[in-house]
């Protein structure tokens, strides 16, 4: 296998280990509504396709109070579809583990291209392979580990 194919197979695998696999969110109970604190930002959408965005200040078991704007929404659960809770990025953490897989996935290739070093070969890199490999891969790893989505709005609760 020449170096191209080698590197691009490091490549495949190193993104197959990265990206990963979207879940679906998983309907909660209203009780998990009823647990929120009063300074988070969540979303509520209704059965008639109103939403209504904002912080969240109380649930009962049959309504939900919603600050938004410069007053409180009364909401009954009846009429509620869905609630939705803002979430922070962790693009900063993501970046890190992506530099950290991609430096090892760089190790790998620059040590697969290092040990191809035999008398029949046309190109022996000594240690170059290693040593330009890993902080490449490492620059490409925290890239595409930033670029990943984090954070956004998370289903606290489905109707069902």
């Amino acid at each position: 296998m020449n170096l191209f194919g080698k590197l691009l197979t490091c490549f495949t695998v190193f993104l197959a280990v990265l990206i990963p696999s979207s879940c679906l969110a998983q309907a909660g109970e209203w009780n998990a509504v009823q647990q929120l604190s009063s300074t988070q930002q969540i979303k509520v959408v209704l059965d008639d396709g109103k939403s209504y965005h904002g912080t969240f200040e109380s649930a009962t078991d049959s309504s939900l109070v919603i600050h938004a704007g410069s007053n409180d929404q009364t909401l009954s659960r009846t009429n509620v579809r869905r609630v939705l809770l803002k979430t922070h990025g962790h693009r900063g953490r993501n970046a890190l583990i992506g530099a950290g897989i991609g430096a090892g996935a760089g190790l790998g290739a620059g040590a697969a291209i290092d040990n191809d070093c035999s008398k029949t070969s046309i190109v022996c890199t000594g240690n170059k392979g290693k040593a330009i490999l890993t902080p490449v891969f490492a620059l490409l790893g925290a890239g595409i580990g930033a670029l990943i989505p984090s954070g956004g709005w998370h289903e606290v609760y489905r109707s069902r």
